[in-house]
């Protein structure tokens, strides 16, 4: 067995449901040679124990040692990234009646926290004293608290709010990601990378041997 490369593609964190961890679930594996490939698609990596850490990290040199343990002259390439974080998540059996009260109490929260936030800025800064006066300048009479100039910038914070998160019900308005999306991705590397950094200086890393 000569000149057979099998290239790996580890991912910077793989969420798995099964305490056995194999190398398809946490990389994207290809070679020349389909034997091989499969063999090592259905290598195991790791074992979650039932009532252990439910996170660890694997370095990729891990991963490259045990492809090349499936025989000689196997070289391995990696294109992916150094190391994975694996998670073992549990997914949900039933969609039940709890699900919903979590989702109808966060969508509570979020709609009335904000609408909290928008009263109390406008308060800060005085936004109906405001109009009132660039009412009274331009028409040149006082303002009743209630005009066109009121209506048009609510339906323009609607509208503006709207275009920001890039949703209408449960629609985009475009394809790029919204704005949370997008805090949220950050978010989650910016977790994986102070774990697997936390990892690594506790000296938890599996590597290779």
């Amino acid at each position: 067995m000569e000149n057979i490369v099998v290239y790996i593609k580890p991912k910077r964190n793989a969420e798995v449901e099964k305490e056995e961890v194999f190398l398809k679930d946490i990389a994207s594996v290809t070679c020349s040679n389909e034997t091989i490939k499969t063999k090592a698609r259905a290598l195991k990596v790791y074992q979650f124990c039932p009532n252990g850490e439910k996170r660890t990290v694997i370095s990729a040199l891990r991963l490259i040692e045990l492809v090349q343990g499936l025989g000689k002259g196997i070289a391995v390439e990696n294109v992916g990234e150094q190391d994975t974080l694996m998670k073992l998540v549990k997914a949900p059996e039933t969609n039940g009646p709890m699900v919903w009260i979590k989702v109808a109490f966060v969508s509570l929260v979020s709609f009335f926290g904000t609408a909290f936030t928008i009263m109390a800025f406008h308060n800060d800064i005085g936004i109906r004293d405001l109009f009132g006066r660039f009412y009274e300048q331009v028409m040149g009479q006082t303002s009743g608290g209630f005009t066109a100039l009121e209506i048009s910038y609510s339906l323009g914070l609607a509208v503006g709010i709207t275009l920001f998160f890039n949703h209408i019900g449960g629609r985009r308005i475009t394809r790029d990601p919204t704005p949370i999306e997008v805090e949220m991705r950050i978010y989650e590397k910016d977790v994986d990378d102070t774990l697997i950094e936390t990892a690594d200086r506790e000296e938890k890393t599996i590597d290779a041997s």
